[in-house]
């Protein structure tokens, strides 16, 4: 496995490189995020890799951070995901933003990057949860009791994002029960 090289960058072609290491040219892809932090040809750099083997190629990918490696690697871990599909994701969401979109579900984001259709959107969103690094900072309108929790779930559950659902629990009485606090809950947002 090759995991890690160090050498001197002796051409760049989006989203390809060739890095010189000790007189052998490896060819490395890189998402556009690491491509464009790269130095000038002939500096020195150091590129952490993944290596895939496939029965038609063996393909190295190259990346800056360990950050990217990682998601990376979480991504091609997923159904009908493959490497070109992850580096076109990293090469159009950082990974921070990528975290975020799906810390709040948010496909939206994903479909922007060019080959993610709404269902690829969905299932990233679903197989990511979690694995991106911490959980977004929960909102403002935090729930106070297990209740107010569970309505927000539910909300949530049902396709609404965070706003919304916190705009609705406002509405709500105190003390409203669950099933209650939901029935009311959807008959504001429908407004």
């Amino acid at each position: 496995m090759i995991g890690r090289l160090t050498g001197v960058l002796a051409a760049k072609s989006p989203p390809q490189l060739l890095l010189d290491v000790g007189g052998v040219g490896y060819e490395v892809d890189v998402p556009m995020s690491t491509f464009f932090n790269l130095p000038a040809a002939g500096e020195r750099v150091t590129l952490l890799t993944h290596f895939v083997v496939r029965e038609d190629a063996q393909t190295l990918y190259g990346f800056l951070t360990p950050d990217e490696r990682s998601t990376f690697r979480a991504l091609v871990r997923i159904s009908g995901v493959g490497p070109r599909t992850a580096l076109a994701i990293l090469s159009g969401l950082s990974v921070a933003d990528l975290a975020a979109a799906v810390g709040r579900q948010e496909a939206g984001r994903l479909v922007k990057v060019p080959g993610i259709g709404k269902k690829t959107a969905e299932r990233l969103l679903l197989e990511l949860k979690g694995k991106l690094g911490p959980e977004p900072a929960p909102s403002t309108a935090a729930p106070a009791d297990a209740a107010q929790a569970d309505i927000v779930q539910a909300l949530l559950a049902l396709g609404y994002n965070e706003r919304e659902a916190g705009a609705a629990l406002k509405a709500l009485p105190a003390g409203v029960e669950v099933s209650e606090g939901i029935r009311l809950a959807l008959k504001a947002l429908s407004r």
